[in-house]
């Protein structure tokens, strides 16, 4: 997928993709988006509830999630984070360096885990740090397998539904819902009308949270 480099608004670099009119982070600031829907939100929230969790990025993208998510596990040593994340269309570490993420990550230490996290190889677990897991798993998530109750919680970063449609369907939630444990969390930027329908069509309970710069909202949505 051909990629261009863009800079948002908060100073950080996210990707654009021609074919799709569409771009990996919000244009309002990519930092800024990441933090709010998936760590705030997110990670922290469900944290604050199990020390140990499992995670599933939905999207690996450019890896800011994981490598914020990485940051919260070494501030949070006492925490345990087993980080999978499935992508269809993996980032060279070429684009990553001309993304020049020293720019707007200012610790030293945490540029050298993101290249860490990009040089992985795919489909095998590698500790990256003693509470800090990542497995990288180049797939489709038409396709993909899941365990059902294995999850606490995802972080559904798909590209927007009218982009990609066949990501954001009643079956894809059900089968998500089916992957969290009880009381687990998927989190997204996203609060349309049709994929909040999805999300209870699926079981969950929603919670419409005000959204990062830029949105007026965004959606967490809780397996009962």
């Amino acid at each position: 997928m051909k990629t261009e480099i863009r800079q948002t608004k908060d100073g950080s670099t996210t990707l654009y993709v021609p074919e799709l009119n569409e771009h990996y982070h919000s244009v309002h600031g990519a930092l800024q988006e990441s933090q709010h829907v998936f760590i705030q939100a997110g990670l922290e929230y469900i944290l604050s509830q199990h020390p140990e969790i499992r995670l599933l990025e939905i999207g690996f993208g450019t890896g800011l999630n994981a490598l914020l998510s990485l940051q919260h596990a070494l501030l949070h040593p006492n925490k345990t984070i087993q980080y999978d994340a499935l992508e269809k269309f993996p980032v060279t570490a070429a684009t990553i360096a001309d993304m020049h993420f020293e720019k707007f990550i200012l610790n030293p230490e945490l540029m050298e885990y993101l290249q860490i996290l990009h040089t992985s190889p795919w489909h095998e677990p590698v500790p990256v740090t003693p509470n800090f897991e990542l497995r990288k798993v180049e797939n489709d998530l038409t396709i993909y397998t899941f365990t059902d109750n294995y999850y606490h919680l995802i972080y559904f970063d798909a590209f927007a539904p009218e982009k990609q449609p066949e990501l954001w369907t009643d079956e894809i939630f059900a089968r998500l819902y089916q992957a969290l444990v009880p009381g687990g969390v998927l989190v997204s930027y996203c609060a349309k009308g049709s994929f909040k329908r999805s999300l209870k069509a699926a079981g969950f309970t929603l919670e419409a949270l005000a959204g990062p710069a830029g949105k007026r909202e965004m959606t967490r949505a809780i397996k009962n």
